[in-house]
C-alpha cells in the first residue's frame, strides 16, 4: 500500500554517478526526505535515449551498479521503475536473434511483423493516415541474415531508420511470458511501482490511430494489473494524451500523472492569477502523481487540449521562451491547433522559468504538495538546478537543459543553499502533518491568492499564496493544539 509522502525522480547516475552514490546521499542527507520513495529512471542496458531503449529488464547497467544496488534501496522506500511495454531495444537479444534466424528464431511471435497487421503483410496507406504517428511511417525494414529476406515489423518510434526501437506484440503468448519473468525480477529486488512507458501506443488496430484503442486496451491492461496485483507491485500508466484519458484510467482503477498542474501552476505564477488553477484543483481525480518538472518538460498539447486558450497558451510559451526554455513541438498534424499551435513542452528547470525566485519556487511546490496524490520532485528541480544551455548546445537535445548530473560533491554544495533548505523542510512539513492523509479543500480567495486546507481530526493546515508577492505560508494546529504559521 503507497503512502503518499514525496518521492524523488533521479537517473540511476545523476545523483553521484552510480547507485551506490544514490543510496548513500538517501541515506546520508534525504531519509526523513523522501520517505515516499524513489523513482528511478531506466537503469537497464539500453541502445540509447538515455536508457528508454533497453535490451532487457534482468540486467542493470554495470556502470551503475546492480540489481543488489536496487534491492538495498527498496529495503528502506519504495522504488519505482520503468518497463516500456510497448517496445524494446533493436540490440536486445530476443530481436538479435529474430534479425539472425527471422520466422525461425523462438522470439519471432514477440514482435509485430506486418502481416498480423495487414492479412497479406502489404501496408495500405488509407490506413496509416488514420494512424497517430510519431515516424512517418509505423514500421522499420531489416534483412534477414539466414535467408537474405527482408521482413518489415512495426516500429512507433524512432529517430532512425530502421528504428531503434521495435514494437511488442502484446497479444503474444510470448511477450506475456516475458513480461511475467520481468515482474517476478521486480519483485525480487524490491521494486513496488512500475511506471508502464509508453502503454498507449501497445494496441494496433486497422481503422484506428492506433493509440489508446478503446475497449482493446483495457484487456491488456486488466491483465497486467491482475499480474501486478499478484505480487503487491502497484502500476503507474503513462500517458500523454488528452486529460479525458487519464480521467479514464482513473476510473478504471489506476493511477495517473497529473500532467496538467505544472502548466497550471506556471500560469498562475506568471500571469498572477489563480483562477483556472483553483478551478481545476477543485476538480481533479486524487489518485495522481504529481510533478513540476522532469527529465523531458512541462506538459502543453495534447495533455491540456480542450483546457486552454491557445492565444492565452502561445502568450505564456512565448515568455517561458523569453525565460530560456526551448520547446518540444508536436509531430502530427492531427494533433496541432487549427491556428498552427503546436508546443508539445516547455524544455526548461522549473527555477529558471520562475528566473531563479525562491519565493515563487517555494509558492509553486507548496501548490504542488497541497494538491491531492503523490507528488514527485526531480533531482534538478530538488537542488534548485538552472538551465544547462551549453549541454543542449553540445548535444543537439533540447531535454539536456534539464538533466545536469551531479557529483556527490555538487549535491553536498546545493545542499547548502537556502532555497534547497527552505524546499527540505517544505517537503519535511508535508511528509509529516496529520492532515494530508484527510479531506483537501479549495478556499474562496481572490485570483491574485490560493488558499488550499486539509483537515483530518483535530488537525488542519492551510496554504496561503499570495501571487503578486509569491510569498506563502502554512497556517496550522500544532501537536499542542495551539494556532502556528510556517512561512515558507
Amino acid at each position: 500500500m503507497l503512502n503518499n509522502n514525496v518521492q524523488l525522480i533521479t537517473y540511476p547516475d545523476s545523483l553521484g554517478g552510480d547507485l551506490k552514490a544514490l543510496d548513500y546521499l538517501l541515506d546520508k542527507h534525504f531519509s526523513d526526505v523522501f520517505t515516499g520513495g524513489v523513482h528511478i529512471l531506466p537503469p537497464f542496458p539500453s541502445s540509447g535515449d538515455r536508457g528508454f531503449a533497453p535490451l532487457n529488464y534482468l540486467e542493470i547497467e554495470p556502470q551503475f551498479g546492480g540489481w543488489e544496488d536496487i534491492k538495498k534501496i527498496g529495503e528502506k522506500r519504495d522504488v519505482l521503475l520503468d518497463l516500456m511495454v510497448n517496445h524494446i531495444s533493436q540490440q536486445s537479444p530476443y530481436f538479435q536473434d529474430f534479425l539472425k534466424n527471422g520466422r525461425d528464431s523462438a522470439y519471432a511471435d514477440y514482435f509485430l511483423t506486418l502481416d498480423k497487421i495487414w492479412p497479406d503483410g502489404e501496408p495500405k496507406q488509407a490506413d496509416i493516415d488514420k494512424m497517430f504517428l510519431r515516424r512517418k511511417v509505423p514500421y522499420s525494414t531489416f534483412e534477414i541474415e539466414k535467408t537474405g529476406e527482408t521482413e518489415r515489423v512495426w516500429t512507433t518510434f524512432g529517430k532512425t531508420d530502421p528504428s531503434e526501437q521495435i514494437d511488442l506484440d502484446v497479444h503474444s503468448e510470448k511477450v506475456k511470458a516475458l513480461f511475467t519473468e520481468f515482474f517476478l525480477n521486480f519483485k525480487k529486488n524490491n521494486v513496488s511501482i512500475v511506471r508502464l512507458d509508453a502503454v498507449g501506443y501497445i494496441i494496433k488496430k486497422l481503422g484506428t490511430s492506433c493509440f489508446f484503442v478503446e475497449p482493446d486496451i483495457y484487456d491488456f491492461l486488466d491483465w497486467i494489473k491482475d499480474l501486478a496485483d499478484s505480487l503487491d507491485i502497484t502500476l503507474l500508466p503513462e500517458v500523454h494524451a488528452h486529460h479525458s484519458i487519464q480521467y479514464k484510467l482513473s476510473e478504471h482503477g489506476f493511477w495517473i500523472y497529473d500532467f496538467i498542474l505544472p502548466y497550471r501552476i506556471l500560469e498562475a505564477m506568471i500571469n498572477g492569477d489563480s483562477e483556472a488553477l483553483t478551478a481545476y484543483l477543485k476538480d481533479r481525480p486524487s489518485n495522481q502523481f504529481t510533478m513540476l518538472d522532469c527529465h523531458d518538460g512541462i506538459p502543453v498539447k495534447p495533455d491540456l487540449d480542450g483546457m486552454v486558450d491557445t492565444k492565452e497558451a502561445k502568450a505564456l510559451v512565448d515568455e517561458t521562451v523569453q525565460r530560456g526554455s526551448n520547446l518540444s513541438l508536436i509531430v502530427s498534424e492531427d494533433h496541432k491547433d487549427p491556428d498552427g499551435f503546436d508546443v508539445h513542452q516547455i524544455r526548461c528547470t522549473y527555477y529558471s522559468v520562475l528566473n531563479e525566485d525562491d519565493d515563487r519556487y517555494l509558492a509553486s511546490r507548496a501548490i504542488q504538495f497541497f494538491a491531492p496524490g503523490i507528488p514527485q520532485v526531480y533531482y534538478v528541480g530538488l537542488l534548485a538546478g538552472v538551465n544547462q544551455d551549453q549541454r543542449v548546445k553540445e548535444t543537439g537535445d533540447g531535454r539536456e537543459i534539464n538533466r545536469e548530473n551531479f557529483s556527490v560533491a555538487d549535491v553536498e554544495q546545493h545542499l547548502e543553499k537556502e532555497v534547497v533548505q527552505r524546499l527540505l523542510d517544505l517537503i519535511r512539513f508535508r511528509n509529516e502533518y496529520p492532515a494530508f492523509d484527510g479531506d483537501f479543500t479549495v478556499l474562496s480567495s481572490s485570483s491574485e491568492k490560493v488558499a488550499l486546507r486539509w483537515d483530518k481530526d483535530l488537525y488542519y493546515c492551510e496554504l496561503h499564496v499570495d501571487l503578486s508577492s509569491g510569498q506563502s505560508a502554512i497556517h496550522y494546529v500544532d501537536e499542542l493544539g495551539e494556532q502556528a504559521v510556517y512561512t515558507i
